[in-house]
C-alpha cells in the first residue's frame, strides 16, 4: 500500500521579520512580537495587533536569536505599525487613567460595603472596555457596583475575580532566588504543583522554604521534576539491598543528578557509590519476601490439589 502522507518541508525563516521583546505596561509581563518594522530600540512605542484591536506597547529589547537557523521563529504578537504622535500621547496618559479608575472603584467598593480587594484596572487603548481585577474569599454581588462604574466611565465594564497566584502575578515582586517572580516575568499558564514534586527532588518539606510569595507551592518545583523522576528510574530504589561483587549494601538515598548512591555497608558505615561502582548491581531478596514467595507456592499447590479432588470421576 502506497504511503499517501505528504512529507512537510521545513519552513524557511523570513529574513525580513524583526523580533522584539515588549511590554504593554511598565510593570506587566514581557512578550515577543515580530514584524517588518526595523531599527526599533529600547523605549520606542509600537502598535500591536490584539484580539480587541490595536494596542500600543513599549519595546524592551531585540529578541534573542534562534539557535536553529532553519527553524521558523514564533512570536506571541504581530507588530502592525509605528504610532502617531497623538497615539503616543494617549498611551503615556493611559496609566494615569487606570490609576484614576482604581481610586474611583475603591471608593465605590467602600460605598457598597463589598468584601473584595481590588488588584488592578486595565483600560483598552480605544476606550471600549475596562477590566477590574479583584480577589475575594466568597462570591460577591457586584451588580450595583458595575452600574455605578458604567455611569462613571461611560464604557463597558468587566469585573474579573482572580486567585492568589494571579494576584501575585499582577503585583509582581522578587522570589527567594533574588530574581523577578516567574509568574510576573514569563509564566503564561499555571501548572498544578504538588508536595510530591518537592519530595522527588529531596527538598526540605518546610512550608516556608518551598512556598512562594503567594503562600502556594513554588512554581519552579515543576521545572526539574520530570528530570529527577526519569533519573531515579534508572537507579536502584532507596531502602533496597543490592549486591555489588561480593559485597551487600543497603541503599539509603539516591542522588539523581550526580547518579550517586548513599549506601550502608555490612559494617554499618555509610559510603557514597558512583555510577561506575554500582552499575553492575543485583537486587538481594529479603527473607521476608522469600517467605512470602514460599507461602504463595504452598497456597497455589493446595488450591490445585483441592480442585483435582473435586473433579467428577
Amino acid at each position: 500500500m502506497e504511503n499517501t502522507e505528504k512529507t512537510q518541508k521545513p519552513t524557511q525563516p523570513n529574513p525580513d521579520l524583526c523580533f522584539y521583546r515588549l511590554r504593554f505596561r511598565q510593570d506587566s509581563q514581557e512578550f515577543t512580537g515580530c514584524g517588518v518594522i526595523k531599527n526599533m530600540k529600547h523605549g520606542d512605542v509600537v502598535m500591536v495587533s490584539t484580539d480587541h484591536g490595536l494596542e500600543p506597547a513599549t519595546i524592551i529589547c531585540t529578541a534573542p536569536a534562534c539557535r536553529d537557523a532553519e527553524t521558523e521563529r514564533k512570536a506571541n504578537l504581530k507588530l502592525a505599525r509605528r504610532p502617531s504622535g497623538e497615539e503616543i500621547n494617549r498611551y503615556h496618559n493611559l496609566p494615569a487613567k487606570e490609576q484614576n479608575g482604581f481610586s474611583i472603584c475603591l471608593d465605590l467598593i467602600a460605598k457598597h460595603k463589598l468584601e473584595m480587594r481590588l488588584i488592578r484596572v486595565e483600560r483598552f487603548f480605544n476606550g471600549s472596555k475596562m477590566i477590574f481585577y479583584f480577589t475575594a474569599d466568597n462570591r460577591v454581588d457586584f451588580r450595583a457596583l458595575v452600574k455605578d462604574l458604567v455611569l462613571e466611565f461611560r464604557t463597558r465594564v468587566e469585573m474579573r475575580q482572580v486567585g492568589v497566584r494571579h494576584e501575585t502575578k499582577m503585583i509582581g515582586g522578587l522570589g527567594t532566588c533574588g530574581r523577578e517572580l516567574c509568574c510576573s516575568s514569563h509564566i503564561k499558564n499555571f501548572d498544578s504543583v504538588s508536595i510530591k514534586m518537592a519530595k522527588e527532588q529531596d527538598l526540605p518539606l518546610n512550608p516556608a522554604k518551598i512556598s512562594g510569595v503567594c503562600n502556594r507551592l513554588l512554581c519552579c518545583l515543576t521545572y526539574e521534576y520530570s528530570t529527577y523522576k526519569q533519573e531515579r528510574k534508572k537507579m536502584p530504589r532507596a531502602g533496597k539491598r543490592i549486591r555489588i561483587g561480593d559485597q551487600t549494601v543497603k541503599i539509603k538515598r539516591q542522588h539523581p543528578l550526580q547518579q550517586n548512591l548513599l549506601v550502608i555497608d555490612q559494617a554499618g558505615e555509610e559510603k557514597l557509590l558512583t555510577k561506575e561502582e554500582w552499575k553492575g548491581f543485583e537486587y538481594v531478596k529479603s527473607e521476608r519476601s522469600a517467605g512470602k514467595g514460599k507461602k504463595q507456592q504452598r497456597d497455589n499447590k493446595g488450591k490445585r490439589k483441592k480442585s483435582s479432588t473435586n473433579k467428577p470421576s
